[in-house]
């Protein structure tokens, strides 16, 4: 078999848009961006949907279920990545991520958007790892940290004009046309990769996927689901299904994770478990500051929305950064550096609480967190295709993107739960606690970093 294409480098090849690359570069961040794109603007139609489809009781199960199946996605990609290479479940998880969306743009009703979004989520978990493994089957080592900087680019733009797009489209076409667009846009995307593919291909191999990978990921993803919808209860009921939910997720996902990872064991099993926390953090923290900002500082959505735009734009640096920085910061360096700018940044976006607190301090706060994850977050990415070998790296960035996956969901439904009990006249204690949740989470990153 012939070495893979990574493994070769020439002075013309040194960079990602260089002729060598450019498809394949364009091809996967066009897809990122329209994954990216679709999760945003559904977030903004589905107030319409769900009024249009009489489906208010099943709004939360639209987003939570995509969350949860896409555990699935993943952990099948990944096993395959390493049999087949990523041509096949690339291949797989985009016609499972089409077919989503022609059945959500379809749905007479909301129980059939829900499945749609169920088939939305695999496809998406499968596509999200056969790309990293496509990323160190065709690019050299020095060259990965750009590809993820641009993967970046790709979440930012969406997340700055996306919402927008997507209320204009409601509007003026209809909201069936958010996911009806973007099979459109998707297919030329992928066909820009197929070369890459091609030359990515290996032989089958075997024993690879000997454990039952599917019965695992099914397990972690009902468990991760039943997490979400009992987050949204209350009382015993809440308290009753989130703890069977959490035996179920932790007795499934180890099986999916690299041993050491749930006891943050030395080197990869720290790395996967830090993307986990430091997604928590900010993702947590990013679900519950624009409410703060509209609810209790009188913010206009637009406002609030720009806030957040601040959060991307930092996270955008940061990811430039780690790719083009000369001073010779190793990964470890640039990730301790990432965990404590995102402890200060939180601490002063909570601040914003107090309604003497200029709002500049929450745009300035916001705006380091991202910074933070912008070092920490492709950094991750490298140091897991750095640390694998070649049959394991399907696996491994299956693992890299379930413990986020897990890790957010976990948080999402605690810190819900926790405010959803204060929401009775003492909303201020409810948004303490909750960025005290992510506060913490982002110094347990900062103790994980020096472990890697």
């Amino acid at each position: 078999m012939n070495a893979p294409a990574a493994s070769i480098a020439s002075p013309d090849d040194a960079s990602i848009l260089s002729p060598r690359y450019r498809a394949t570069t364009i091809g996967m961040v066009a897809l990122v961006a329209l994954v990216a794109f679709e999760a945003l603007a559904v977030a903004a139609a589905m107030p319409t949907v769900a009024q249009a489809l009489d489906g208010l009781r099943l709004y939360a199960v639209a987003f939570g279920g995509a969350l949860a199946t896409s555990v699935i996605g993943m952990s099948v990609a990944g096993r395959l990545c390493d049999q087949q290479g990523p041509a096949r479940p690339l291949w797989f998880g985009l016609g499972f991520f089409l077919a989503g969306l022609i059945v959500a743009g379809l749905a007479p009703r909301m129980g059939v958007l829900v499945a749609g979004r169920l088939l939305q989520g695999v496809g998406i978990g499968a596509v999200s790892v056969s790309l990293y493994v496509l990323v160190a089957r065709t690019f050299p080592e020095a060259l990965r940290p750009k590809v993820f900087a641009a993967f970046s680019a790709g979440w930012v733009v969406p997340s700055l004009i996306g919402p927008s797009i997507s209320g204009l489209i409601v509007q003026y076409v209809g909201w069936r046309w958010v996911f009806l667009a973007v099979p459109v846009l998707a297919l030329p995307a992928a066909l820009l990769l197929v070369p890459a593919l091609r030359a990515s291909a290996q032989h089958p191999r075997t024993g690879v996927a000997s454990r039952p990978v599917v019965r695992w990921a099914i397990g972690t993803a009902l468990a991760a689901l039943l997490l979400y919808l009992g987050g949204q209860q209350q009382g015993i009921v809440a308290v009753a299904l989130m703890a069977a939910a959490l035996v179920l997720l932790v007795a499934c996902a180890r099986h999916l994770l690299p041993t050491g990872t749930l006891r943050l064991g030395r080197g990869l099993p720290s790395v996967i478990a830090m993307r986990g926390i430091a997604a928590s953090a900010f993702f947590a923290a990013e679900a519950f500051l624009p409410l703060l900002l509209q609810r209790e500082r009188h913010l206009s959505p637009l406002w609030a929305g720009a806030a957040l735009s601040m959060g991307a734009l930092g996270w955008f640096a940061g990811s430039w950064m780690q790719g083009h920085q000369r001073r010779g910061w190793t990964r470890a360096h640039l990730l301790q550096a990432g965990a404590w700018m995102m402890c200060g940044g939180l601490l002063l976006t909570s601040l914003t609480l107090q309604q003497g607190v200029p709002l500049l301090l929450a745009l300035a706060g916001w705006s380091l967190t991202g910074l933070g994850m912008g070092l920490i977050y492709p950094s991750l990415s490298v140091l897991t295709l750095s640390m694998s070998a070649p049959h394991e790296q399907g696996a491994n960035s299956s693992a890299l993107q379930l413990s986020e996956g897990v890790g957010v969901a976990t948080t999402l439904a605690l810190s819900g739960s926790l405010f959803a009990a204060f929401v009775d006249g003492r909303e201020t204690l409810g948004y303490l606690l909750c960025f005290a949740v992510t506060l913490l989470l982002a110094l347990l990153a900062t103790v994980v970093a020096r472990r890697i």
